[in-house]
């Protein structure tokens, strides 16, 4: 199951929370072991001491809503600015905390909505909330925030060190709930729920933001190729390309030179530094750097490779930048590596990279070469180029555009979510599209994706088809009629494969339909477009000049990148078994 996708059980969670409560407040409330809950709230109640009533409300008052607030906060801020962390953990490790806190107080919220349980009767040691009993808010928030530190600790700390902070950390949730017990605020089961809820809320969040994905691989990293029997027509082989010997601790013994482009706001000071190492410690002792610019996206890339020999190009930076040396470097011998550095980094999020620069290097330089596709596009306005991930025109495109380059530097790829609901009642276009040669096709729609890779951020599959080593484009046209129509594609991209829901994969003119249809997909090797009027266009991130046309087609294995090594198992994934193809390493 991919990252986005695990979200989903969230709603899941808040179901199961609520049946659970609706269980303990029902059919369940007179039968062992709820029965016992009234004698241990009267126990405890008769046997307060001051000691404890002094602890368990600094238990109380560091779960309250207040303190929970406050501490995110100062937690998530600390992350943001730990120095020596990479700028992607620092915002994924942030991102992870801020997200459990919030997702388990949205479950909370939602489940005392529909269950409503009255306080222990005994004596109250502080004001009743005005929610229900069940589950306990408190300690929901306390098992997300604390529990969720402790996971990002047990990942920082080594030795003893980390046993004590986490060991410390992990006893704060079960402190509280005791806490809220002794403190006549909560039945037992009130707090066993809301430890399961953040417990639960940390789970998913974990394995949707911290954990990498488990998916499918080929020898290069690829998603698997097809060979099942309605994949035969238009299959295209992976282009592996025979690397003399990976790049790991047994470097050459001559020096090798290296081309490093770099994207300079993408890419600091830190990770540029880091990077110069890990290519020296790999062989590379002649390292010739070039930053790119708004007029050079790939920076003096062309001038540097023509002028002696190049053994690797390294590329610093997002999508736009990878694009652009891409359209340099297609149909060469020169491999490249990319350190992903941007605000989307779909390429390297595709080729299952690992998100983390360094990492990312790391594995590339001990890994092997892969010949994967390129799109070849142009239109009116638009001179010919290449693009690595996905071109579009309407909806997407204006996202793009209009998203603020403020944004996207403190908030990433979530810039572009706020852009789009700007867009969200722009009127459809009228276009055609010809596939393959074949007869054109009129349609409405809001927006057309053509991608060479098929996943977004979070692993939502918009081209559940795409692949870059298919030897194919895929298309998707994106038509929601109303609020409705909104809602089905956004369904049906979040919860269903669209390769299994459809049947067999296109060829030609063949189309698809799905979500009502809201979305209709198509595949082919060359794609003609035209638009009734003007629309934005973009490539790979990029935005081009409105235009009423554009042609693409596809340049199977025109592009050679470093990527991991295989795993030496072959896991079973979304696209069945992986198949080793001969001659990759």
């Amino acid at each position: 199951m991919r990252s986005g996708r695990l979200l989903l059980l969230l709603p899941l969670q808040a179901a199961s929370v609520t049946g659970l409560g609706l269980l303990v407040t029902g059919p369940l409330a007179g039968r062992w072991p709820f029965s016992l809950e009234d004698g241990v709230n009267r126990a405890l109640a008769d046997r307060r001491e001051t000691l404890v009533t002094a602890f368990s409300e600094g238990m109380s008052l560091l779960a309250a809503t207040e303190s929970i607030v406050t501490l995110t906060l100062v937690a998530v801020l600390a992350l943001l600015l730990v120095p020596g962390v990479p700028r992607v953990r620092r915002w994924r490790d942030a991102a992870f905390l801020a997200g459990s806190v919030a997702a388990q107080s949205a479950v909370f919220l939602l489940v005392t909505v529909v269950v409503g349980r009255a306080r222990p009767d005994v004596p109250h040691l502080e004001a009743a909330p005005p929610t229900s009993s069940f589950p306990s808010g408190h300690v929901g928030a306390a098992t997300a925030l604390f529990g969720g530190l402790a996971v990002l600790a047990a990942g920082r700390l080594r030795g003893a060190r980390r046993a004590l902070v986490v060991g410390l950390l992990l006893l704060v949730p079960p402190a509280v709930a005791v806490s809220r017990v002794y403190r006549g605020m909560h039945h037992p089961s009130d707090v066993v729920a809301g430890l399961l809820n953040g417990g639960c809320t940390l789970l998913v969040m974990a394995y949707a933001l911290l954990l990498v994905t488990p998916g499918t691989r080929t020898p290069a990293g690829l998603p698997a190729p097809r060979t099942g029997p309605d994949d035969t027509e238009g299959a295209h082989t992976p282009t592996p390309v025979p690397a003399a010997s990976p790049a790991g601790p047994a470097a050459p013994a001559g020096p090798r030179r290296a081309v490093v482009v770099r994207h300079p706001h993408g890419c600091g000071d830190g990770t540029a530094a880091r990077v110069r190492a890990l290519l020296r410690s790999a062989g590379y002792t002649e390292q010739v750097w070039t930053p790119t610019t708004a007029e050079e996206p790939a920076g003096a890339l062309a001038a540097r490779v023509a002028e002696a020999d190049t053994a690797l190009v390294v590329v610093c930076g997002g999508d736009g930048t990878v694009r652009a040396c891409a359209d340099v470097l297609s149909g060469g011998e020169i491999p490249l590596a990319i350190v992903p550095c941007g605000t989307g980094n779909l390429l390297a999020r595709n080729l299952r990279l690992p998100s983390d620069p360094d990492t990312a290097l790391r594995e590339a330089l001990a890994g092997t070469t892969v010949g994967i596709d390129l799109g070849r596009i142009h239109g009116d306005g638009l001179a010919p180029t290449r693009f690595t991930v996905m071109a579009g025109a309407g909806f997407d495109a204006a996202m793009v555009r209009d998203a603020s380059a403020r944004l996207k530097r403190h908030l990433g790829w979530a810039a572009y979510v706020l852009s789009a609901l700007r867009h969200l009642g722009d009127p459809r276009m009228r276009l055609s599209i010809r596939l393959d040669g074949g007869a054109p096709l009129e349609r409405r729609a809001r927006m057309v994706v053509l991608g060479n890779v098929g996943s977004l951020q979070g692993g939502l599959p918009l081209l559940p088809d795409a692949r870059p080593d298919s030897g194919r484009l895929e298309v998707v046209l994106l038509d929601p009629r109303g609020v409705a129509g909104w809602l089905a594609a956004a369904r049906h991209l979040l919860t269903r494969s669209a390769a299994r829901a459809s049947g067999p994969r296109p060829s030609g003119g063949q189309d698809r339909r799905a979500a009502g249809g809201a979305l209709e997909y198509f595949s082919a090797e060359r794609i003609d477009l035209r638009f009734a009027r003007p629309q934005p266009r973009e490539l790979d991130g990029d935005t081009f000049a409105s235009g009423t046309r554009l042609t693409a087609e596809v340049e199977p294995g025109a592009l050679r990148v470093r990527l991991p090594v295989p795993e030496p198992a072959e896991p079973v994934g979304e696209a069945g078994p992986v198949r080793v193809a001969d001659g990759v390493r």
